[in-house]
């Protein structure tokens, strides 16, 4: 008998929905905040995961209340420097999941639904220079990375002008906030 395994479609775009639902049931709960706390007793491997997690949507805030104490004691531009490498860290695995998983998942359905105009969105020059421009910048501000992400998966970028690009925008916009939270 032949065995044939059955590959669910959506399987990463269910995954991170389901993902997205849970994080946030448990993100007001008293464990994740004993987790904050924690996380910010070990100091630089502790801005180090609090960047991990300042990319994400749902993770920002707890990421940012981790990094604000850790201002108060510890060197701001080491802060930024570790967080940063957590936050590329963070934003390389939403870009391969992104990439690689929902995009090529959704790839038929933009195809079906609309996709002559977005297809041709898409392969235009305008868009090739500016949807990493946009990406970078939505990177480098306070605002969660998943779209600046998206668009950047979206663009042509090589992985390595990612990490860069992702641990030099991370940096500067988690030292703008390290210096702003040492202010108060």
């Amino acid at each position: 008998m032949k065995k044939t395994s059955r590959k669910w479609k959506y399987r990463n775009t269910s995954l991170l929905i389901l993902s997205l639902v849970v994080l946030f049931l448990v993100s007001d709960t008293d464990i994740a905040h004993a987790l904050i706390k924690e996380i910010g007793s070990y100091g630089y491997l502790g801005a180090l995961i609090a960047g991990i997690f300042f990319v994400s949507t749902f993770t920002v805030a707890p990421a940012s209340v981790v990094l604000f104490h850790l201002s108060q004691n510890f060197n701001p531009g080491l802060i930024a420097i570790c967080a940063g490498m957590g936050a590329v860290i963070g934003d390389l695995l939403i870009f391969r999941f992104l990439k690689d998983g929902v995009f090529e998942e959704l790839r038929p359905l933009f195809r079906r639904y609309g996709g002559g105009y977005i297809t041709t969105l898409l392969g235009t020059p305008y868009f090739a220079w500016l949807a990493p421009v946009i990406g970078a910048i939505i990177i480098a501000s306070p605002f969660p990375d998943e779209i600046g992400i998206a668009l950047m998966g979206l663009s042509r970028i090589k992985l390595w002008q990612f990490i860069t690009l992702t641990f030099v925008l991370n940096s500067l916009g988690i030292l703008v906030i390290v210096l702003l939270a040492r202010s108060i």
